[in-house]
């Protein structure tokens, strides 16, 4: 292969890329979010500078993606923490679990989403909605909501999807010194709500080494949300450089 042409591959391995080129459009996106009080200190230790905590909340979100231009069908779960940045209101991207390696790679490689392997499960059981996170066989995460109990107004739904988006962009040198720190900023814009409940939600978290969602305990859940959506992803730009004074 001529370096040219190297140059114009999109990802390796050369002959057979690990995802294709976006942008990637989801089609009955569908979401249940439970956003809960924790502990102020606890959120002191993780959430990165100079990002701001407003109130002690963490919103729990699993996200069942079913049509996925390009990365077809597959579902997440994460922790999502209220912030601002220099006046504006929006949301950390504090740690995702993802079962599908298509969408883990280019959510690192493309984007600056913190996304390792889980096992994460969004199902109807009975009268519920239950949303289930797993890492290897172990639980981590049980979520329930009465499954359509009331109409959310579209408009407080669309609130909840379109308030930007915060990552910390992390790649490290060949000499095990970051070559990329970053703060980065995303906002979806194209999205349409085809549906938006509201009902009460609670939420067990399990301790583990790995996946420690639990170091953000619940100590009470304010609201919870079922949204279904048709919606892309816009691309990140940088906001803060951690090495531009290195």
């Amino acid at each position: 292969m001529r370096k040219e042409e190297v140059v114009r591959q999109f990802t390796t391995p050369l002959d057979a890329g690990a995802f294709p080129v976006g942008p990637y459009h989801f089609y009955n996106r569908e979401y249940l979010n439970i956003l809960y009080r924790t502990d102020l200190e606890s959120l002191k230790k993780i959430v990165p500078e100079p990002l701001e905590i407003k109130d002690p909340l963490v919103r729990f979100e699993i996200m069942k993606m079913p049509d996925v231009t390009g990365l077809g069908s597959y579902t997440e779960c994460g922790q999502v923490i209220p912030v601002s940045f220099e006046g504006e209101e929006g949301d950390y991207l504090h740690a995702m679990y993802v079962d599908s390696f298509p969408a883990i790679a280019s959510g690192r490689e493309i984007a600056a989403y913190p996304k390792k392997l889980g096992k994460p499960n969004l199902y109807i059981d009975s009268d519920a909605l239950v949303g289930t996170l797993d890492y290897g066989s172990l639980r981590v995460a049980t979520a329930t909501m009465g499954y359509k109990h009331y109409p959310l107004d579209h408009s407080e739904a669309l609130k909840e999807i379109v308030k930007p988006n915060y990552m910390l962009k992390k790649m490290p040198g060949y000499d095990g010194y970051p070559r990329i720190c970053e703060l980065v900023r995303s906002q979806i814009t194209d999205v349409k709500i085809l549906g938006a409940w509201s009902g009460p939600a609670r939420l067990e978290l399990f301790a583990h080494a790995l996946a420690p969602m639990a170091d953000l305990p619940v100590l009470e859940v304010v609201s919870a949300s079922h949204i279904l959506t048709e919606l892309s992803l816009a691309s990140p730009t940088v906001i803060f450089d951690y090495l531009a004074d290195k």
